[in-house]
């Protein structure tokens, strides 16, 4: 921390000031952080994970963004600092930080643990970018900084077991696939195709075979077949061999797909079975292809959307994740090499998770 004055104090940080379509990089900047009030607590920022959503906010791609911008919503850090009515986190704790660092804390999603549909006037207070729902002045901060400060509700334990170099993206990759997983009632004997096997299919393909599931990794790269089947996968299934995918129809009675952008879902319809269902998770916005409900009502298949999870269920796969040995495949990395990071997962030339050592930053 750099000099203090009255109730805050200056954090180091990488942040950007606008899009970085067009040359702009990410930057070393100053941030505001206010010290940790009643119920908060003040987190020395050890490890910070990088996710494809941290470009896609940078870069405005949701048309909310709030600069400037610092990304990072994977945190995993040391507690130094407790607010007067803090009770389950004391000071020295390892502790992370997922995508959220308050809500209304009254309405009924968050009252049923599931903060992040949060119902009140902003909705969720994100961990960078501000609430959910954009308000004009507020703005928050995130983990590519020395330091952050968030409400203790929203602070989770990290297990022991879990190395806490590579436990980052479970806070936001391991959630974001575990939730939908477990709301599908996936477990043994379960056949579960996961699409797009990045930052988020790597994890979902580790945590649906410790469900005890069937998993086929679906990939259009026929050289990720490999990195597949060292994940776990019992198959692999190329999206572009027209004959392979015809073969593979009524197969499925899960499939959850983690592509980021827009594509056809179509072909991936005629994978489920009778009575299967598809999520889609990382992806915010339309479908390249209007979708056949023609192809869904004669099957009578479901496709749903889902976002991040609860605190509760964040904790939840954190200790599923080291009671099953699942942990992230990352690559650490300096500060300093966020930008050719960012590049680098733009050209999909990262397997599976950037990882910041923050002290890189100090």
């Amino acid at each position: 921390m750099d000099a203090t004055t009255g109730n805050s104090f200056i954090a180091k940080g990488y942040g950007a000031t606008g899009s970085l379509i067009g040359g702009k990089t990410l930057q070393p900047m100053d941030i505001e952080r206010t010290k940790p009030q009643r119920d908060e607590v003040l987190i020395e920022v050890l490890y910070c994970g990088v996710c494809h959503s941290d470009i896609h906010q940078v870069n405005n791609d949701w048309k909310n963004t709030i600069y400037p911008c610092v990304p990072g919503h994977e945190v995993i850090g040391r507690i130094i600092e407790i607010g007067p009515e803090v009770t389950n986190h004391k000071t020295g704790d390892i502790v992370g930080v997922g995508c959220m660092v308050d809500s209304c804390h009254h309405c009924k999603p968050c009252t049923s643990g599931e903060e992040q549909y949060c119902q009140g006037p902003h909705g969720a207070t994100m961990t960078y970018n501000g609430y959910l729902k954009p308000a004009e002045g507020f703005n928050t901060f995130g983990g590519y900084s020395t330091h952050l400060v968030a409400k203790e509700h929203f602070v989770l334990s990290i297990p022991p077991s879990l190395d806490i170099k590579a436990a980052a993206p479970i806070l936001c990759a391991g959630i974001t696939t575990y939730s939908p997983l477990k709301k599908a009632g996936v477990k043994l004997g379960t056949k579960v195709g996961i699409a797009g096997i990045g930052g988020l299919g790597h994890m979902a393909v580790m945590l649906a075979k410790a469900m005890g599931a069937s998993v086929t990794a679906i990939t259009t790269k026929e050289e990720k077949r490999e990195a597949a089947r060292a994940l776990g996968a019992d198959d692999v299934l190329i999206s572009g061999d027209d004959d392979a995918m015809k073969e593979r129809e009524l197969t499925f009675d899960f499939i959850l797909i983690t592509i980021p952008y827009a594509f056809d879902v179509n072909p991936y319809v005629k994978l489920l079975n009778v009575h299967g269902s598809l999520v889609t998770v990382g992806l915010l916005g339309p479908y390249k292809e209007e979708t056949d409900n023609n192809e869904v009502a004669m099957k009578n298949r479901s496709i749903g959307g889902s976002l991040i999870g609860g605190v509760a269920e964040t904790q939840e796969v954190l200790n599923f994740c080291a009671a099953n040995n699942v942990l992230p495949h990352v690559e650490l990395i300096d500060m300093e090499d966020i930008n050719d990071a960012f590049d680098k997962i733009k050209d999909e030339e990262v397997r599976f998770r950037y990882i910041i050592d923050m002290q890189s930053l100090k």
